[in-house]
């Protein structure tokens, strides 16, 4: 996992900044959801997530949280996860780009990396196959330490 960076108020303040700059709203809503990402500190899925915001607006329907998750992509405050059909809230919005997300299969566990080199060389190596990047973010399934010691066999003694 990468370091916690700053608070999650601090998180929120560089979000909401952000957006502002940019001439966005940072709604309640959409506030809402990155916030729950900021606090699980993972992959969370739509479902969890829209439960979630029914705690605090009981009537929410799907189409809420679809629309804020949409916004704050959009905006680089989170990530979309399709190697897991989750989302993660990006733990350093204010900083360098990421292009490499590593996801945890086991827990969902996330850890964002930035490295150009890397991400030419793939391009290049996409582009030799006729293809084009869709994305500028790599994701790469993975255990995370934990998981992957969980998930090894234990040995007699």
């Amino acid at each position: 996992m990468t370091h916690h960076h700053a608070s999650i108020a601090e998180q929120l303040k560089t979000a909401e900044q952000l957006c502002l700059q940019r001439g966005k709203r940072l709604t309640p809503t959409r506030r809402k959801v990155l916030e729950i990402l900021l606090q699980q500190k993972r992959s969370v899925k739509a479902y969890e997530l829209l439960d979630e915001i029914r705690r605090v607006q009981p009537g929410a329907a799907p189409p809420t949280v679809y629309r804020a998750l949409d916004f704050l992509i959009e905006e680089g405050l989170i990530h979309r996860l399709d190697a897991v059909n989750a989302w993660s809230a990006c733990m350093d919005a204010g900083g360098e780009p990421h292009d490499l997300l590593i996801i945890c299969t086991q827990c969902g566990a996330v850890a964002e990396f930035s490295d150009p080199d890397l991400s030419r060389r793939l391009a290049k190596k996409v582009a030799s196959a006729g293809f084009v990047l869709a994305n500028h973010e790599t994701e790469l399934r993975a255990l995370c330490g934990k998981c992957y010691q969980q998930a090894q066999p234990q040995h007699a003694h």
